[in-house]
């Protein structure tokens, strides 16, 4: 029994290893560019930059929400005050109080809430988006140029593998060719039927058959490389060009040709706007900033009016209040040689695009 299973398993063994291994699917011309366009890692990064330029204008359009800046703050240390002036700085903090002078420490603090909100901006906020939209529409051309400059190379390599293929079994009928006349130039020589020197230029022209032979192969090999490059892995060894090798496509007019159509012409248009949406942002720069502000804060300290100290957990927590709202102006009056030389360099970036 034991004898009987091992000869069936021996038998179906043979059996599976008999059968014919699966033909290895074939690749289209449609499938490779396909292929190209989800596998190629400049596609990606086009993608990852539109969906930059697309999160650049969601930044642009948070500058119309209010600004609020909370703040709470802890401390002992003295307060020791003197009249004067300091002009603005951060390393030396500016003390309140009735002038004294003393090593005693005692606990302040301070919490506050600060509201700043601009009503109105002279376009500028307005602009700025319209900059981060162009941003946007220029890496949607980008991805449209890349898509095409990669369908463009993967259809010509495909078509090369193809070309490649065709020559070498063109390269390969003519060796067999070759060999076949000089079976029959032999025998014609041998019985000195025909001189020596023509069996000599047949073998000539076989070597040379077979040289070409050889580069044709080596030719499909570097095709198939090339291939593989954009199509992501190894290519198949099988390609399937459909209906390219059974006849000559029809003949059809040629279309107008639109160079505005064309998807670097189309990029490049886009570039050009760009630069004039920034160009219209420095624009809208030189004008007032209008900000209305609204505060509400609190102190504690454990010093008093006369110097003395309160001592104790006396300034922990703040005790004094203060509210205010306002409107702040402010002009950026030098900024006005800054933006002109920006101008003057968007100016000209926008005339190189055109050109």
């Amino acid at each position: 029994m034991c004898v009987r299973s091992t000869l069936l398993t021996l038998a179906f063994s043979i059996q599976v290893a008999a059968q014919p291994a699966a033909p290895q699917a074939g690749l289209t011309l449609a499938q490779a560019v396909d292929d190209a366009l989800r596998n190629y890692p400049s596609i990606r990064v086009t993608q990852e930059q539109m969906n930059a330029a697309a999160a650049g204008i969601r930044l642009a359009q948070t500058a119309y929400l209010p600004r609020i800046d909370g703040l709470a703050q802890v401390n002992r240390a003295t307060r020791n005050t003197f009249f004067g002036l300091l002009l603005p700085q951060s390393i030396i903090p500016n003390v309140s109080g009735v002038p004294a002078n003393n090593f005693g420490s005692v606990w302040d603090s301070g919490a506050g809430v600060l509201v700043t909100w601009q009503p109105f901006d002279f376009g500028e906020r307005a602009a700025n988006v319209a900059a981060a939209t162009a941003g946007r529409e220029r890496a949607q051309a980008a991805l449209t140029r890349t898509k095409y400059d990669i369908s463009v190379a993967t259809a010509d390599a495909f078509l090369t593998v193809v070309a490649a293929q065709q020559t070498a079994q063109a390269a390969r009928a003519a060796v067999e060719n070759w060999q076949v006349l000089l079976q029959s130039i032999h025998a014609q020589v041998a019985a000195q039927l025909r001189p020596g020197a023509d069996e000599s230029r047949v073998q000539a022209e076989l070597a040379l058959a077979q040289t070409q032979q050889a580069q044709s192969e080596q030719a499909i090999d570097v095709a198939r490389a090339t291939l593989s490059q954009f199509v992501g892995g190894a290519s198949p060894r099988n390609l399937m060009p459909g209906k390219l090798l059974d006849q000559l496509p029809p003949d059809r007019p040629e279309p107008p040709l639109e160079p505005s159509a064309n998807p670097v012409a189309v990029e490049q248009n886009a570039v050009v706007a760009q630069s004039q949406s920034q160009l219209h942002l420095l624009d809208r720069t030189y004008y007032p900033q209008f900000s209305v502000q609204g505060l509400a804060a609190a102190r504690g300290t454990g010093m008093l009016t006369n110097g003395s100290r309160l001592g104790g957990a006396n300034g922990l927590a703040p005790t004094t209040q203060n509210y205010g709202l306002g409107l702040t102006v402010t002009f950026p009056v030098m900024d006005r040689f800054a933006i002109r030389e920006q101008q003057a360099i968007q100016s000209a970036n926008i005339r190189a695009g055109q050109a």
